[in-house]
Parts: structure tokens; sequence; C-alpha cells
């Protein structure tokens, strides 16, 4: 099921050339079950999404399932999901019609031909050696699944590709007495851990159990597919499940049980794109049980992505870029996929987290922060403060706290808020991905001035905001780069940028020994202090004054912090709030972040973490990469013209995008969404991902959002696109489009109605106003 990623043209059969190779295809629908009100809410959030974009389905009530598939058992369910055109196919059908159709173009395929290794040479691609010779090509594509992460180790110079192998179960039977139609609905009971589905009259159905069973941890993998040994214990709560759902199976014979080995990433995303240190070297690989259903897609991205040098879609979530070297540990992948493959039907709720592979990446300060309270998230395998937890918290109840509703810790994230409003916060980000280029000439100028969309030609001592760009004008990286001295730069950019980053500087450097790039994440911890009072704090420890008059906006400078030397403090704080970024060498972090608490106290000081600064970012319209901005979008379609210099003298990468993008106007707009009537404490809450609606028709989804404890209301940020009523084709969306429409944000179901803002918006942000007295005429937006 679930072929919603398959393109159409090996639906019912595959042609080429007149010839029609069948693939097995049979319409079915799936009917996904909720045992749960939060599972039936999760489902009608999936459901406002697949109705966006094309893919018919609704929310059905038990007695609606029990028409649809009369075997069930439906007297614990709460309601269902139905998508009526979800279909199967036969995998082995579909892999021999997509083989036949690329032999019949000229594809040449060697069958029990091994791989030994790819050979690579200065960094590139040049051929595959194989036990029976050698072939020449320039172009590599990982696909080997379970043996992907060896193959990835056993070049010369090493692709780690982060998956690991679990055992994978599931029955089949006999035929049923009256044999199941073959258009019968697939079920996907997830709250039982199971699916089930017909398998010639009879059933199949499998599962992901709570405690799933890693193999080849020490490499030692099967030479080809075979299935593993039968374990009945260990599928005994599968089958209980199964038999819950349909209870007339108990007379029915089984078959057999099918153990067979299925590989799973770190993050329950596939792995695909270009390895960041062998060039043509790509991968496809991790689909975590579903290959099938996202082959047709994931080959259609990869193509794109090996003839044209990007995908047509934003597919960063599955590059194999968001990975580092980190992920690849053994006992951290064998740990991580003990946990993953029971997430694939665990209930996911907004802002969980990973709990194995934890405490990888510290800042110096964790243990101190931890002691003081701090809740903890992971990025990139970094620790970051997700908030702190007061002394009188209950913090088993907070910790247990999932919900779709307004959280357990919106207090608490209020008070940081207050905090960082009055007075002054700390809050440790530390795990900001940071790089220096020197150079002893211009070279390191003038390749960020090529690299970079914003003129990086300053004085010494400014920070400026800039994207990195690609040919298409699409944020490759949002990031902040401080000219420490003419030849020198800091660059900074998000937690999960290391890698992807450092690829692209890499890929467009010259090979020049007086150029020199270097990765200074691990010698910086970074505080950022927040608030009114983060200048008497900084005063009192530095002796110097730091009033805008002798420290304005956007500066760095090297400065004494107590009695540490070489602080690099920046007037910057990434959440328009008033303050500081201090980057510290590690060997200086404690004493420096004691002396900012010890001599804040007097200022109300208190440490926050990244749910006050998110709620801080979205209210003042900040747009994050990775989370508002991706590849396909660009500068003119966030209101970012102002960090983008067309006229710096010199060409830059996505320049002449830019440019004709400014000329033909651009077809989506970055927009604020303040909810109107939407009751904090009694309705669900937006998170992300949510349809937005002008005018009763959808026009995009937002990307991020918060509640705003200034406005006392929800914020959402999201892209409103122009569609033609007539085609669907896209069309220019102007200033004058957006504050025209009449907008609704659907949260699972239900529409709220939600003023449209542009960016930039004059701030109001003076003072705290009630919810009714609130204009949002002139809110800020930089």
């Amino acid at each position: 099921s679930g072929l919603a990623s398959l393109p159409p043209y090996i639906w019912p059969g595959l042609s080429q050339f007149g010839l029609i190779f069948l693939t097995g295809y049979i319409r079915t629908g799936s009917i996904f079950l909720a045992q749960t009100q939060d599972r039936l809410i999760s489902l009608k959030r999936i459901n406002s999404r697949l109705n966006v974009i094309g893919i018919p389905s609704e929310i059905i009530s038990p007695k609606k399932v029990a028409e649809l598939h009369p075997l069930l058992n439906v007297h614990d369910l709460v309601g269902a999901m139905h998508v009526p055109e979800d279909a199967l196919v036969s995998s082995a059908d579909v892999a021999l019609a997509l083989a036949s159709a690329a032999s019949q173009n000229g594809v040449q395929i060697y069958d029990r031909t091994s791989v030994l290794h790819v050979i690579v040479k200065k960094g590139q691609v040049t051929g595959v050696e194989t036990d029976k010779g050698q072939i020449e090509c320039q172009y590599f594509v990982n696909c080997a699944g379970q043996w992907a992460y060896e193959l990835g180790l056993s070049n010369e110079e090493p692709v780690s590709i982060p998956l690991h192998a679990c055992e994978h179960f599931y029955l089949l039977t006999r035929p049923l007495e009256t044999p199941l139609q073959s258009n019968t609905p697939t079920i996907v009971d997830t709250d039982g851990r199971i699916y089930i589905r017909n398998w010639q009259g009879g059933i199949l159905s499998g599962g992901f159990e709570k405690n799933p069973k890693p193999i080849f941890t020490e490499g030692k993998n099967q030479l080809e597919i075979q299935n593993l040994q039968e374990d009945w214990d260990h599928f005994e709560p599968l089958l209980s499940s199964l038999l819950r759902r349909m209870p007339e199976l108990e007379t029915l014979e089984i078959m057999k049980l099918v153990n067979c080995p299925e590989t799973f990433t770190p993050d329950m995303r596939c792995i695909m794109g270009e390895s960041p240190s062998v060039h043509g070297y790509f991968v496809l690989a991790g689909m975590n049980s579903a290959g099938l259903s996202f082959g047709g897609g994931a080959g259609k991205y990869l193509a794109e992505w090996m003839m044209h040098g990007y995908p047509s879609e934003n597919v960063w979530e599955l590059d194999l870029k968001r990975f580092g070297a980190l992920q690849s540990s053994r006992t951290f992948l064998r740990h991580r996929v003990m946990e993953v493959m029971p997430l694939l039907y665990d209930l996911k709720v907004p802002r969980w987290d990973f709990q194995t592979g934890r405490q990888l990446r510290t800042s110096p300060l964790y243990d101190r922060l931890d002691a003081q309270g701090a809740r903890w998230m992971e990025k990139h395998g970094f620790e970051r403060p997700k908030y702190f937890v007061p002394p009188d918290k209950d913090l088993l109840a907070l910790e247990q706290s999932k919900t779709f509703y307004k959280p357990d810790w919106f207090d608490i994230v209020e008070s940081e808020v207050k905090c960082c409003k009055e007075a002054v916060c700390v809050i440790d980000m530390s795990s900001f991905t940071k790089f220096e280029i020197t150079s002893t000439g211009d070279q390191a100028l003038d390749i960020l001035q090529y690299l970079f969309s914003n003129d990086l030609d300053v004085p010494v001592g400014h920070i400026v905001h800039t994207g990195m760009l690609n040919e298409g004008g699409g944020y490759e990286n949002d990031c902040s780069i401080a000219r420490l001295s003419k030849r020198s730069f800091f660059m900074i950019s998000p937690t999960d940028q290391q890698v992807h980053c450092w690829a692209w500087l890499k890929k467009y450097m010259p090979k020049d020994s007086n150029l020199l790039l270097e990765d200074v994440t691990w010698k910086y911890t970074a505080l950022n202090l927040i608030g009114p009072r983060a200048v008497d704090v900084l005063s009192e420890l530095s002796y110097a004054p730091m009033t805008p008059d002798h420290f304005p906006s956007l500066f760095c400078k090297e400065m004494s912090v107590g009695y540490a030397n070489g602080i690099r403090v920046m007037s910057m704080t990434h959440t328009g709030e008033p303050g500081f970024m201090l980057y510290i060498p590690i060997e200086y972090a404690l004493h420096v972040y004691n002396e900012v608490m010890s001599v804040g106290q007097k200022y109300g000081i208190r440490n926050a973490g990244y749910y006050a600064l998110r709620s801080l970012r979205i209210e003042k319209f900040f747009a994050f990469w990775g989370q508002d901005l991706n590849t396909l979008t660009t500068p003119l379609e966030c209101g970012r013209e102002s960090w983008v210099k067309l006229e710096k003298g010199m060409d830059f990468i996505g320049r002449d995008a830019l440019l004709q993008q400014k000329q033909n106007g651009v077809y989506k707009r970055f927009t604020m969404f303040i909810l109107d009537d939407h009751d904090t404490d009694l309705d669900l809450w937006p998170w992300w991902g949510e349809p937005i609606y002008r005018n009763g028709q959808y026009v995009g989804k937002t990307t991020s959002s918060a509640y705003s404890y200034t406005l006392e209301r929800h914020v959402c940020l999201g892209f409103v696109h122009n569609f033609s009523e007539d085609t669907g084709e896209e069309q220019v969306v102007t200033a004058d489009f957006i504050n025209r429409g009449e907008y609704e944000i659907d949260i699972a179901g239900h529409r709220f109605q939600a003023k449209a803002k542009l960016y930039p918006v004059t701030s109001l942000f003076t003072h705290k106003r009630r919810k009714d007295d609130v204009e949002l005429s002139d809110l800020h937006g930089k």
C-alpha cells in the first residue's frame, strides 16, 4: 500500500516499445485504524495534508470500517482514515518490469556479480571493481540495502552510510474458507503494531514490535538475500494483536512465518543523495521496509540529482549529508534501530525526541545546566536545552506529558520568554556550526563574495546576514558571517549544516594553499544573552561600554569577559530582541558562564531554552533554515531583498536566477499568520505542515508555528502560492494578492481564521497587551 510516490507509468503495467510488463497492480485502498483519540487526531492531521496534495482520503467511523472490511473487530476503535486509491503491486513483478524496460533502453544488467569496491581517484568515482572485472563509470549509486553500510566502507575513500539491519517478521496463511477478494482493503493498525493485507485469498500480516532484534552488528552480513530462522515466541505479541483484530483467523492454517532482514536509518527516513566526500558517488538506501512505496519517487529525484545537480523538490530531510560520521558508530546504530523500528508505528506527538544515542555531543556546560533543571533535545547529535524545569514542578509528569493540545511546559516557557523581554536570559547555543575562512591575500574575500549573496566587503568587526545560494537562487545555507580581520572571516550556520555546508564550500573553493577553511564548531561555546539587561551584565563584566553608541547592532569584537580573554562578542541574538552572542573558547566556558550568572543575579538573570527562542523568533517573523527556508526558497520570496546585493560589483551563485525572478515576480511569498478564533486552552495547536486556505482555496502550508506570549495568540509562518482556479498552474504572488485574501489554517480538519502579514512589518512589542487590544496592523517583522 501507499503508492502515492510511485509514478503512474508503473501502475497497472509498464509500457515500453509496445510491450506491456505486468506489475500485479490491484487497487485495494487502505484503512488506518485508531484505537485512541490521540491516534485519531494524528490521522486527521495526515488526512488534511493528503487532501490538498490530491490524494483522496477521509476520516470514517468504526461502523464504516466494518462495512469496508467485515472480518475486522471494530469494538475498540474510535475512528479510522480511509485512503481508497492505495494499491498493491508485486515487488518482484515491478522489479522485473523496470529491469526489462531498462534493458530495452540499452542498460546492461550483470546478474550474480559481486561489487568488491568502488574505484575513486582524486575524490571522483572512476569505476567499479567486481569479481568479474572492472567497469568504468563516472557515477555510482549505492542502493545495496542491508549491504550499503559495508559497501560504503569498502572504498579507499570510505563513504559513511548510517543504517543497520533488524529482523522483520510476517506470516502467510492458507486461503480463508471464503477467500478474500483481491481488492480487500489493506489494514494498518498502528496501535496494535500490525498491518494486514490479502495474499492469494488468505492473509499476509506483519508488524513492528516493541522489542526488535538487530542483526549483523559485527558486519558479518548475508552473502545474498535469505530468510532467517523463525521465532514464534518473538512474533507472539503481533500474532495476538492480529487475532484480536480478526478473530475468525483462530482456526486458519498458517503456511509459514517469514523472517527477513530489513534496514533502518537513525531517523526513520531513507537516505539519498551524493556523498560529501566522493564526487559521483550517490546513495539510495535505508527505506525502512517501504522500498516499493518510495521507489518510484526516490528514483525520480535521484535521477534528477545526477543529471542536473539537484532534484526538483526539496529532499533535505532525506539527504545523506544530514548525517555526520558520528552517526556511523555500530553501537550507536544498533541501539538506535532498536528504538526506530517500534517508532514507525508509535504515536509521535509534536516535539518528541529520540531517547537512544544521547549525550553524544555536549557543551562544556551540560552538567551545570542539567543540574539546574534543563530538559534536553537533540540536533545532529548535539544536546540542546528545551526549557528549564523550576524546582517546584513535577518533573516526571512533565516528561510523560505528550499532547497535540496545550503542553504542560507552556507556563515554563512563558516565564523564560518574559525574562527575555524584561530582564536577561542565557541560552546555550553551542551546537551552531562554526567555520573560519582565512587567506594570505584576498582569496578568502573573493571566494566568499562568489558563494554568498550579500556584500561581505565590509569593515572589520561588522557582521553580515547572508544566504549561500544555488544556481536557482535557493538557500543552500542561511548564515551570519563576521569579518574578524582583512583576511579572516567567522561563519555561523545552523547545527545540521555542518556536513552539507562544509561539502558545499569545499566544492567551490579553489585548491589554494593560501586559502584555509577550518571547522571550529568544537572550539567555541556559544552563549546567547537575550534581554534589555544583557548590556548591563556585559558592561560590568568587561569594564567596557556596551551601549548602541559604542557597540552598534551587528558588530563583533574580541573582548575580555571576567578573567577570560579572546571572547568574540556579537551584538545579535537571532530573535530580534536586544542582547549579545558570546563565542567563548571552550576552556573558558564554565568560568564565563559562572561570571555571567553571578553578576546577572541583580538583573534577574535566568536560564532559558530553545522553546523560548522559537517563540521569540517566530513572533518577530524570523525564518530559520531547515524549517522555513530550503534549497527551493529564494531571498526574494521571503522579504530578504536587503540581504542580497545584486550590484555588489561581482557575480555570485544564484545572481542570474534572482535577476530573472526580480523581473518576472515571485510565485510564492513567506507570510505570517496570526490565528483569530483559536482557543489556546481548548483547541488543537498548530505545529507545522498545516494547510493554508485563502478565500476557501488551498494556497500552501505552514512551515513553523509557536505561541506568541506577547500577542497572546498563535503565530504561524508559511508560504502562500497563487494557483489558477482554471488550470491549477502557479501564478505570480503580489503583496496585493496576500493582503486582499481571507485566510484560514486547517488544524486536523478544523479551520481557524487568521490574519496575514508580509515581511517586514513594524513593531508594536513595546509592552504586553491584552489579546483583544492587540492591533495586528503593525506587527514587528525583522
